[in-house]
Parts: C-alpha cells; sequence; structure tokens
C-alpha cells in the first residue's frame, strides 16, 4: 500500500534545477513537478501541468494507428509500484502535442526510466519519470535508410558503391558535427566516458585545460587520471554505469595534477554525471558536466569568519552602549554643566553607530517609528525607504507576528530582549514578495536624560545564509546517519582524549548501551580493558597520523569475544590530528572456520599418503579405461564403415536382380513378399549402422558449448515437426515452463532428448484413448527437473530397468531401434546429470530429466 506525501518548496526547487528532463509523479501519477530542462524541451509551464493527471497532460497522438506510448508507459509505472525497483524502457514512440492544445502532435522518440522513492518504511512515496529525447537521432537514422532505399532503387541492389552513399551519409554527419562544434564550444567542462572503465571518447578544450596537455582520449580515466584513485569521483561514476540513475555533486574536492608536476590541487566543482543509453535502452558510457566552484567555497569559508568577526564586535558594541549608560546615570545631576560633554559623546556614539559594521537603527515613540538607520542595515534591507515610517508602514507582513508585541514589551518595561537565528517573512525590497531571512537581533530600551524610555535600540545581524548552509549540513548529517545505521559494519569517531564522538547503530548489537549514550565516553571504558589493550598501539599510531588497516582478537567480555578487522582513517585539519574514524567489520566466523580448518589440516596431511596412492591406482585405471573406450570408438566406426559398402552393393545387386525377373515373375505374390523383406531388412540394417555412429559421436558432441535455450521456443519447434502424427492422433500436449524458461545447455542435444521423450510417447501410445503428454518444468535443489508425462501403454517393472540399454526395445508392434533413449541417457550423464523414469501398464509413464544448474 504506497501513500503519497507532500513535497517541500526546497526540495521541489532543487529538482527543478536538475539539468536532465525528469518528472516526479505522485503513486496515482500526479504531476508533482519537472525540471525546466523538461519544461524547455516540451515547452509547456510549471503551473499548468502541476497536479494535473500525467496521461492528461500527455495523449497519444490520434493520427497514429498504433500509438502505444501511454499503455508501455503505464505498464512501466505500475511495475515500478508493485516491484519498488527502477524500471528502463526500451526506445518509446510518444508524439508530443504541440502547447497550447491544438490537437497538433510533433512525432517524439524517447529512453524512458522510471525510479522508485522509497521513504523510511520501504514504502514508496514518489516516482522520478527521466526520459532522453533521442527523436534527431532516430529521425537522421530513418532518413539515412530512407536515402540508400532510394539510392539502392535508383542504381539497382548490385550496382551501389561506396561512393554513391556518401551523400546518403551527409546528412547524418552534418547532425553530429553540429553536435560537436557545441560541445566543443561550451564554457562548461564536457567529456564522454564509455565502458565499465570510463575510457575518455570526448574531452572539449574546457575540459582537456584541467590536466594541461596530458594525453586522455582513448585511456581509462583511472589510467589518464591516476591521481583519481580513492577519490569518490570514481566511486559516483562506477555507480552512475551500474544503475543508469544521474549523480550530482555540490562543491566536491577533486585533487587533480593540474600541470603535470606532481602537486596535487585542492579544487572544489559542481557536476553532473548521466549516463548515456544506446536505442536499445542498454546503458554504454556516461556525460560528465562539470563547473569549477573553487572561489565560491572559499569566499564561503571567508564569509563565515567575516559574521564571526561582526558578531564579536556586535558584542563590543553592546558592552560600549552599556557603558554609556552607565555613565549618563551617574552624571544626570550635572547635566546642565555637560552639554558640551554630552554633544561631543552624542557626536562619537553617532559616528560610532554609522560606522559600525554590525546593522543598527533606533525606533522612536510607541508607534515605533524609525528615526536612525546605519549603513549595515540599509544593506540588509536594500529597496526599503524606511526613515519617518513606523514599524508596520516599513514592513506590513509583521502584522500578526510577534515581533510587535515583543518590542511593546521592551519599549513599556525596559528589559532588553534577545533572539538567536529568529526566522522572519520579510521583503527587501518595497513591493517585493516576503522572502525567508534569518535574524540575530538584540532589542534595548532607550531612555531620554529624564531616564524615561523613548525609543528602542535595535542591533541585528542577517545569518540568512549561515542557516540555510547549516541546514543543509545538518540535512547532509542526517542523511549519512541514516546510510551509517543501515550498515552492519561498526563505524565510530574518536577524538584526540580516545572519546567517542560518533557511533551508529551497529555498536548497540555488540555493546549494552545505546549509540546516542556512547557519545562523549572513552574507548576503553566501552571495550573494557582487556580489548583495550589488544588495540592501544594502533589507536596511538591513529593519532599520529597514521592510517591502519588490521585483525584482531578482541575480548570484550568473558563471554561475548569478537574476531574484527579494523580500519583506522586520521581526521587531519589544518595539519593537526583531529582524531580518526574507525571502521570495524566482524570476521568471527570466517576466522573460526580458518582456525578450524588449520586444525584440521594436520589429520589432511595423514590422509595424504594413503590418497595418493589411491589417486596413482585410479589414474591407472582411467588411463586403461580410456584406452579401452577409444578402441570401442574406433571399432565401432570402423566396422559401421566397413558394413556400409557391403549392405550398398547388396541394395544394388537386389535392383539388378529386380531388372533382370521378367515383369510376369515380379507380379507374383511370393516373390513380392520376399522382396519386401530383403528390403525391409536392408533398411533396418542401414539404420542400425547409422545409430552406432550416432553412438560414436555421443561423446565428442559432450563438448558442445553451452547456451541459454528458451524451452517454450524449443517445444514449439519439435511439435511443428511432428503435427502430422500429433494431428492423425488427435493428441494433446500441455506445456508449463514457466518455472525455468530457459536450461543452459547444448541446444541441439536438448532438443535431442525432448524430441526423443515426446515422439516416444506419441509413437507407444494406447490405442484404447487419445494421448495426452504433459511438459513441466520446474526447480529441484541443485537441478531443474524437466518432465515429460504421457498416458501411453506403460511399462512393467522389468522393463523400466532395461529401457535404457542400447538396442532395447519392449514393444514391437512399432518401429525402433532401440537406441534412442540409450542416446539420451548418455547426453544427459555426460553433462553431470541424470535421467529416471516412473512407468505402470495401463496408466503410462513419467521420464524425469534432472539437468545440472
Amino acid at each position: 500500500m504506497t501513500k503519497t506525501r507532500t513535497i517541500s518548496s526546497e526540495v521541489l526547487r532543487a529538482f527543478e534545477a536538475v539539468p536532465d528532463l525528469y518528472l516526479i509523479l505522485s503513486t496515482d501519477f500526479t504531476i508533482l513537478g519537472a525540471s525546466k530542462a523538461y519544461l524547455e524541451v516540451t515547452q509547456l509551464d510549471a503551473e499548468d501541468i502541476k497536479g494535473r493527471y500525467l496521461f492528461d497532460v500527455f495523449p497519444d497522438n490520434p493520427g497514429l494507428v498504433e500509438a502505444d506510448g501511454s499503455f508501455n508507459l503505464h505498464k512501466s509505472l505500475e511495475w515500478v509500484l508493485q516491484n519498488k525497483k527502477p524500471h528502463h524502457m526500451a526506445l518509446q514512440r510518444y508524439d508530443m502535442q504541440v502547447p497550447p492544445v491544438t490537437g497538433t502532435f510533433l512525432e517524439k522518440y524517447w529512453l524512458p526510466s522510471n525510479t522508485p522513492v522509497l521513504d523510511e518504511e520501504g514504502n514508496t512515496s514518489f516516482i522520478l519519470h527521466k526520459v532522453l529525447d533521442v527523436t534527431e537521432q532516430v529521425l537522421v537514422k530513418e532518413r539515412l535508410e530512407q536515402t540508400e532505399q532510394e539510392v539502392r532503387e535508383m542504381y539497382g541492389e548490385q550496382k551501389i558503391t561506396k561512393a554513391k552513399l556518401v551523400a546518403a551519409r551527409a546528412e547524418a554527419e552534418l547532425e553530429r558535427r553540429k553536435l560537436h562544434n557545441i560541445f566543443m564550444q561550451a564554457p562548461a567542462m564536457i567529456c564522454i566516458l564509455e565502458g565499465p572503465q570510463h575510457v575518455f571518447t570526448f574531452a572539449n578544450p574546457t575540459y582537456q585545460q584541467l590536466v594541461g596537455n596530458r594525453p586522455i582520449l582513448g585511456k581509462p580515466i583511472l589510467e589518464a587520471m591516476p591521481e583519481l584513485e580513492g577519490q569518490a569521483v570514481i566511486t559516483l561514476l562506477n555507480k552512475v554505469y551500474q544503475t543508469g540513475e544521474s549523480e550530482f555533486a555540490h562543491e566536491m574536492l577533486v585533487r587533480l595534477d593540474h600541470t603535470n608536476s606532481g602537486t596535487l590541487g585542492n579544487n572544489y566543482y559542481n557536476f553532473t554525471y548521466q549516463a548515456i543509453r544506446n536505442l536499445a535502452g542498454d546503458i554504454d558510457g556516461i556525460m560528465v558536466f562539470a563547473f569549477e566552484v573553487t572561489s565560491q567555497v572559499e569566499s564561503h569559508r571567508n564569509m563565515e569568519t567575516a559574521n564571526q568577526e561582526l558578531h564579536r564586535m556586535q558584542e563590543a558594541l553592546l558592552q560600549l552602549n552599556q557603558e554609556l549608560e552607565r555613565r549618563i546615570a551617574e552624571r544626570t545631576a550635572e547635566l546642565e554643566f555637560s552639554k558640551a560633554a554630552i554633544e561631543a559623546q552624542r557626536n562619537r556614539l553617532h559616528s560610532i553607530f554609522m560606522n559600525a559594521p554590525t546593522p543598527f537603527l533606533v525606533v522612536e515613540g510607541p508607534e515605533f517609528t524609525f528615526h536612525q538607520i546605519n549603513p549595515a542595515f540599509k544593506r540588509v534591507f536594500p529597496g526599503k525607504n524606511m526613515i519617518g515610517k513606523n514599524l508596520l508602514e516599513v514592513f506590513p507582513e509583521l502584522q500578526g507576528t510577534p515581533i510587535p508585541n515583543i518590542l511593546e514589551k521592551v519599549y513599556r518595561t525596559g528589559e532588553n530582549f534577545e533572539a538567536l537565528e529568529y526566522p522572519l517573512m520579510l521583503s527587501r525590497h518595497d513591493g517585493a514578495d516576503p522572502e525567508e531571512i534569518y535574524l540575530t537581533f538584540t532589542y534595548q530600551a532607550r531612555r531620554d536624560e529624564k531616564g524615561e524610555i523613548d525609543g528602542v535600540l535595535v542591533f541585528a545581524s542577517d545569518v540568512t545564509e549561515q542557516v540555510k548552509s547549516r541546514q543543509k549540513v545538518e540535512q547532509g548529517a542526517e542523511r549519512l546517519r541514516l546510510i551509517t545505521d543501515a550498515l552492519p559494519v561498526l563505524i565510530g569517531y574518536l577524538d584526540k582524549e580516545e572519546r567517542y564522538q560518533f557511533t551508529n547503530k551497529a555498536y548497540e548489537s555488540w555493546f549494552p548501551i545505546k549509540a546516542d549514550e556512547l557519545i562523549g565516553r572513552p574507548v576503553r571504558d566501552v571495550v573494557g580493558e582487556s580489548a583495550y589493550s589488544g588495540v592501544k598501539q594502533y589507536i596511538d599510531r591513529a593519532l599520529a597520523g597514521e592510517r591502519l588497516d588490521f585483525e584482531s582478537r578482541m575480548p570484550y567480555r568473558e563471554d561475548f569475544v569478537k574476531y574484527i578487522h579494523t580500519s583506522y582513517v586520521p581526521d587531519i585539519r589544518d595539519g593537526e590530528v583531529a582524531g580518526f574514524y574507525t571502521l570495524v567489520h566482524d570476521i568471527t566466523e570466517p576466522t573460526i572456520a580458518r582456525l578450524k580448518l588449520e586444525e584440521s589440516e594436520h589429520e589432511a596431511r595423514a590422509l595424504t599418503a594413503k590418497l595418493a596412492a589411491a589417486n596413482l591406482e585410479l589414474s591407472e585405471t582411467n588411463a586403461q579405461l580410456t584406452r579401452t573406450n577409444i578402441d570401442l570408438d574406433n571399432f565401432i566406426y570402423a566396422a559401421s564403415h566397413d558394413l556400409k559398402a557391403p549392405i550398398y552393393n547388396i541394395e544394388r545387386l537386389l535392383l539388378i536382380l529386380m531388372e533382370s525377373i521378367p515383369s510376369e515373375a515380379q507380379a507374383s505374390s511370393e516373390l513380392t513378399h520376399v522382396i519386401e523383406m530383403i528390403d525391409s531388412s536392408i533398411s533396418r540394417f542401414k539404420r542400425t549402422i547409422d545409430h552406432l555412429t550416432d553412438v560414436t559421436k555421443l561423446q565428442k558432441e559432450n563438448s558442445q558449448e553451452a547456451s541459454e535455450v528458451n524451452l517454450t521456443e524449443l517445444i514449439h519447434d519439435i511439435t511443428l515437426d511432428l503435427s502430422a502424427q500429433i494431428e492423425s492422433m488427435d493428441a494433446k500436449i500441455e506445456v508449463d515452463v514457466a518455472a525455468c524458461s530457459a536450461i543452459r545447455f547444448s541446444e541441439k542435444n536438448l532438443r535431442s532428448v525432448l524430441y526423443n521423450l515426446i515422439s516416444n510417447a506419441l509413437k507407444y501410445r494406447d490405442p484404447e484413448r487419445k494421448p495426452a503428454i504433459k511438459v513441466s518444468c520446474e526447480v529441484a535443489g541443485d537441478y531443474i527437473l524437466l518432465k515429460v508425462r504421457d498416458n501411453g501403454l506403460g511399462l512393467k517393472p522389468s522393463g523400466v530397468a532395461k529401457i535404457f540399454s542400447m538396442f532395447t526395445r519392449l514393444h514391437d508392434h512399432v518401429e525402433g531401434s532401440g537406441i534412442g533413449l540409450y542416446m539420451v541417457k548418455k547426453i544427459v550423464e555426460n553433462a553431470e546429470g541424470r535421467i529416471e523414469v516412473e512407468s505402470e501398464i495401463g496408466k503410462g509413464s513419467t521420464f524425469s530429466v534432472y539437468f545440472k544448474r
């Protein structure tokens, strides 16, 4: 049962910026959003399609006789909902209606894929529908084929030369060059990688500048750029090639030797990895779009430093203001004698106020009229006309929020109010729409010379960018925790004091304490003294900056001992080790198994001498059997070869004899009967010779290469070969091989097996009833079990034991050599399988063939 969820505006905005052609759908196929790239290609407006049913927006072309685009897409989406797995569709023709709705359709070809988005409970929340527009490629191919056909019709099929086809291919080459020129002139870094090794087949000049004049085309990425080994970009490329899902990176650090001098740079990039599919829908490469954003990243870091400095100056300004009030209170009695000094102080305060980097303003009276505003505050709201207006005139969007009441309380009581990262919906320009802004601010009552409150001082800092950046980091951290908690590996982080600062859920299965309760506890207290002493040396080395991988026996508790494989990865910041990450894999079971194996090696060595002697004797016996089999094959081959000539001579002599006998004598019934008996004997003898030859070929054919054989198609071909017998007997053949529709076997040998079993079921039918044959298949342990059941004559128990012997026939009323089932048995056994039969007189027989999986 799926449940449609709502999508936050931030997620939708990020989704809309994706450079690929995407739709995001609810589980009832309602359109929830679309990428800008998708809207550009389809010429649609987002507001016109949001909330509408997918197939109402994209109907089939009524002018296309066999339009099946919507049917195929609906079937794929239903499959994704049922299986909760991605589905890649084959090439689809799905014509696009020209907007606005006019009934005019454009011929369009797409490579679609549908991917479910699962929630934490494993239910499908949304479906990502991605398409790749391949219309141009398909139409160019069709135009090329059409041109080639016209050339053939003009010159004749046998007169076409390579030179005559040049014009036919020129248009396709022109389209390829146009696309190539666009990529070569693009300001973005673009390259195309092919195959699982990511071989460079194209790189535009902007991308080539990454590594100077270093040659990269035709090389796998790790050969062209070996410094990428172990970096995250290789993992992302492998993931895209395996899943087909695009990957996006934001401000990712990539270290490359840009100057080919052996020095790695520290540069940051935004990039997209997008799978390239052929017309069959298979992934055969990856297209890379990248932009360098190193300067932006450094700018963000400088901004954080500036914000910290701003906060310190704000605190200093607050302290200065408090000191000013204290001095004013102490000298109230001397006001009349200190007007000049007070005026100078006010001038200095005004200078500080106007030059302070902290946004600052003064509102006066109970209406909170904007009286003084320093430039820093104006920069926060650059498009606002504020002087002389009251609070709600400047910011009408504050009506109904707590802010007016908070100011009123400060103005009435004189109590300061402080807020950290307070979210407000404010417009930065007059007439503009409000946007979410985070402010850290202080409201402080301002008093006149009589000590009465006449206004409010406002100290504010715009921390919107820092808050949103932190929120993204926190969201990323939460996603990271979800991922690490789902892994069966113990993942943690120890600081320099050897205290846990992070642990995932896996720790709870080893230690009787919640993962979040481990934070701040020393590793010695958690793992115990015995286990700690075993890894102390590795901890010291990790804190010294060394990356380690080691295995150890860890006696955590008296009744809880583990064998572990551990990796320690130092966390080096500004040249100093702040701590290290620890990844612990449980290798207890394989280690114990290995120890037991080592214990048994001694016993195995004692048996080696005996086995060697037995093997020697067995080898000699096998050699003797091999020679015997070769001699037997040679004898059968020679015998069948030597017997063919005499039997053919007898057949020719019989023809000569018949020609020499007068026609009157030939007409006698006695002579005719004798001739028929001789002819029948010759035919049986020739068949026997042929079967002997087949037996000699059987072992050689065992080496035929196996392949995936479609059982349904093979059985259909056999029934066509036997159709005359089936129709004459009014036989019914039931086929049920859905459980194993394909068997990996030699197709020729498998056909021989099935043909013999089905034809025998028809041949040895019970004359009292119509033949009914059932062919079925199922998985039986390490075997695929193929059964052929009939309702024929059946066999006695004594006959069952002989039926697979060479030249054995249990029924003489039909033609046969007794070699067929022998050959079936040899074919199956040569492939490490077996054949069994169950039979009962008057009820029929069931042949069970076991094929090794």
